[in-house]
């Protein structure tokens, strides 16, 4: 049975950001600073080193010019992903297209820092109590595209971003790309941790709230063509996904993109379970705190109505 939503999603998420925030300053004050800070000085940087040597700087030049002097949000890349100035030199090396691609995306960084203070601004409206670290915007060896830590803000790779897999998995408009994933990584800053061997409905929730939350205040997905995939599939899709709840082999639903499938079915069907517990709710701002801090994923997926192949316009 299809559960009655209080609200269409478009007019709450409307009220939530437009209509239901503070009012605008009287005209002649100037706009109050950005709350959350995005940070792009890694890629000026980079960049500098680049055209300085020609496009290949050496290992050394890579460590000295420009991991040693990184910022907080770099150094916590290096600290948890395989990045060093090795790699760094040999996916310029292997890859140059990585790089120059990605000098295309530089005249995006203004139009997107734009873009997500406003986003920032819709967050802090509908989840007052957001923490508020930076977001990095860096070079790295392309991969990971962005990752996000509680503490310790997000980190987002324009050579990843900037990519021909990145435009055919997350959209091809780069601008839209940038805010809209940097929206999804950021509510996981938000979200209490995962655990280390989490369920695949555990790490579904955790990424299906990003994801929908994160459109709440973008305005769009992260993950586009995997909810194109799995259009006109819902039904077969989630009883698949209903039966492999309690896994721990997350294999079948995430962190298994190809170049002929998307993957990560997890995303999509997390999000719409956190849009069921959305429409279901009759407290619109409740709402968005529970899904953002929940720690209980069966109870969530209990309280939310969804079912597999559950019509949500």
């Amino acid at each position: 049975m299809r559960p009655a939503a209080s609200a269409s999603l478009a007019g709450v998420a409307a009220c939530l950001l437009t209509a239901c925030a503070s009012p605008a300053p009287p005209s002649g004050t100037p706009p109050a600073p950005a709350a959350i800070q995005v940070q792009t000085e890694d890629v000026a940087r980079f960049y500098d080193l680049y055209e300085a040597t020609g496009g290949r700087p050496s290992v050394e030049q890579i460590q000295r010019e420009y991991l040693d002097r990184g910022s907080a949000g770099l150094r916590h890349l290096l600290a948890v992903r395989n990045v060093d100035a090795e790699n760094i030199a040999r996916a310029l090396a292997e890859r140059p297209e990585l790089y120059t691609d990605a000098r295309t995306c530089l005249a995006s960084l203004p139009r997107v820092a734009d873009r997500l203070e406003r986003t920032f601004r819709n967050l802090l409206e509908i989840y007052p109590e957001a923490d508020k670290p930076p977001v990095t915007i860096l070079v790295s060896r392309g991969k990971p595209i962005a990752i996000a830590e509680r503490g310790h803000g997000v980190q987002v790779a324009l050579e990843g971003m900037c990519s021909d897999l990145a435009a055919k998995v997350l959209g091809g408009d780069a601008d839209d790309r940038f805010v809209n994933v940097i929206a999804h990584e950021y509510i996981h800053v938000q979200q209490p941790p995962v655990n280390d061997e989490p369920t695949v409905l555990q790490r579904a929730i955790a990424e299906g709230v990003a994801e929908f939350v994160g459109e709440l205040i973008s305005g769009g997905i992260a993950n586009v063509a995997v909810h194109a995939s799995a259009e006109g599939r819902e039904r077969e899709i989630e009883t698949r996904f209903l039966a492999d709840i309690g896994k721990t082999d997350l294999s079948a639903w995430f962190d298994n993109t190809t170049a002929e499938d998307p993957g990560q079915l997890g995303y999509w069907v997390g999000y719409r379970i956190a849009k069921a517990y959305y429409r279901r709710a009759p407290d619109k701002r409740a709402a968005i705190r529970e899904l953002i801090e929940a720690s209980d994923a069966r109870a969530l997926l209990a309280q939310s109505g969804w079912y597999p192949g559950i019509v949500l316009d």
